[in-house]
């Protein structure tokens, strides 16, 4: 089918939960993916943050067609060979000690709010006081299943499907004064992003992060970290949360871990696994052998290419490249990020959305968050030849924009003189 057809297909099949645009993707090279008439476009989104090493690499072609020889699925009753060795890769990599595999990142954040759950009940049988309730902060976003939605700040994504998960209070992003205040031995776990992705590129500070964790520590209390978008190298390290030199109690992955295959995992400390045991918690597809083959290879080429560095000293051209455009353009206010994440915040949203679609048209793939935001999640393989190419773009849109508003305004300002000077007449 070409692109009309399937566009006629699915406002008949599908539920219509996104807004697509009108564009076939069937092939991808690199940095670049493919539509149906061959046209390459440079893809700073890579799928969301999933296609952390591009697209055809050959690292992941290998294991998908490796692994799908031998063993697509058992299921969790039974051992394979992938769990353990994806395990300890990752436990190794993160300072956390176990690990539970799941499909998606919201599966997994699912999985981290059960365990706090389960946890502080734990903690209960033991005789301490400790509640149920759940610190999460403004402009989060975790996930669109039920817990996840609950604990995600903005009321477009919670209150079509009110009512929500009980039990959740949000703490001002950065706050220290606000954290402390709604702090209390009610709360089983603190929820955070050490970078927040939808919410906007939004780094958690040392001061906020530090005090997160004095703060679950001194009750016994949880803290738990969002990393599916930031972790698997996106900021040059394992997880974000690394940065700030602070080892949480659980955090969660997805989107890169398998370079496309889906695939989440729940990694924790021994305190907080103390509190599953057989039959609490479970999935079906969950850590299957094909994703936990992928998430092996994913981890090997990233290590092997160098790409932690990589995505440092590119994602900090990249940085640096938006603030010398920044100065050019008083319609950039902020530029921020760490590593391959990286935001350009604009002015309006109605520029926001403007750029992004003339990017599109200059067969460049990013997207806006939180209305105003520019956001750019690359392949880690991306080079600074290709930030050049968008920043090259993004100045003539820009310029292109400004010049139009001057335009008009100058239209307007002559417009209003010639009334002023007939009404005088």
């Amino acid at each position: 089918m070409n692109l009309d057809q399937i566009r006629a297909a699915e406002s008949r099949l599908l539920l219509q939960t996104y807004d697509r645009n009108p564009i076939l993707f069937v092939g991808g090279e690199g940095v670049h993916i493919i539509d149906e008439n061959g046209a390459r476009y440079l893809d700073l989104l890579s799928g969301i943050g999933v296609n952390a090493l591009g697209y055809s690499h050959p690292a992941i072609e290998d294991a998908i067609a490796r692994q799908s020889r031998k063993l697509i699925h058992t299921s969790n009753l039974f051992y394979h060979e992938g769990q353990a060795e994806l395990a300890l890769l990752l436990t190794q990599r993160t300072g956390l000690d176990r690990a539970f595999f799941s499909n998606t990142g919201t599966e997994a954040w699912e999985g981290a709010l059960k365990l706090a759950r389960a946890h502080a009940g734990l903690l209960r049988s033991e005789g301490k006081h400790i509640g149920t309730k759940f610190l999460a902060l403004e402009q989060s976003f975790h996930g669109r299943t039920y817990g996840s939605m609950s604990t995600t700040y903005k009321a477009k994504y919670r209150e079509p499907f009110g009512p929500v998960v009980p039990g959740v209070e949000f703490v001002r992003f950065n706050d220290v004064a606000d954290l402390r205040a709604k702090f209390s031995n009610e709360v089983c776990a603190i929820l955070v992003e050490s970078i927040q992705g939808e919410g906007g590129i939004r780094p958690l500070t040392q001061e906020f992060f530090a005090e997160a964790r004095a703060l679950t520590r001194s009750t016994g209390a949880l803290l738990v970290v969002d990393e599916i978008q930031s972790g698997m190298g996106r900021t040059g390290k394992w997880c974000a949360y690394q940065h700030y030199d602070i080892l949480p109690d659980i955090a969660t992955l997805a989107k890169p871990l398998a370079g496309g295959i889906p695939i989440g995992a729940v990694l924790c400390n021994e305190e907080a696994a103390r509190a599953i045991h057989a039959g609490m918690h479970g999935t079906t597809f969950g850590g299957g052998p094909l994703a936990c083959a992928v998430a092996v290879a994913v981890i090997g080429a990233i290590e092997k290419e160098g790409l932690l560095a990589h995505a440092t000293e590119v994602g900090n051209y990249f940085q640096a490249q938006l603030r010398w455009l920044a100065a050019d353009h008083e319609a950039i206010i902020d530029v921020r990020g760490k590593g391959l994440m990286i935001a350009a915040e604009l002015d309006s949203a109605d520029l926001a959305k403007h750029a992004v679609a003339e990017m599109l048209k200059r067969h460049i793939v990013i997207n806006c968050t939180s209305d105003t935001v520019l956001r750019f999640l690359p392949p880690f393989i991306l080079e600074r030849a290709h930030v050049d190419t968008a920043i090259q773009a993004l100045d003539e849109i820009l310029k292109e924009k400004a010049e139009e508003s001057s335009g008009a305004q100058a239209a307007a300002e002559a417009s209003s003189l010639s009334a002023g000077g007939n009404k005088r007449g």
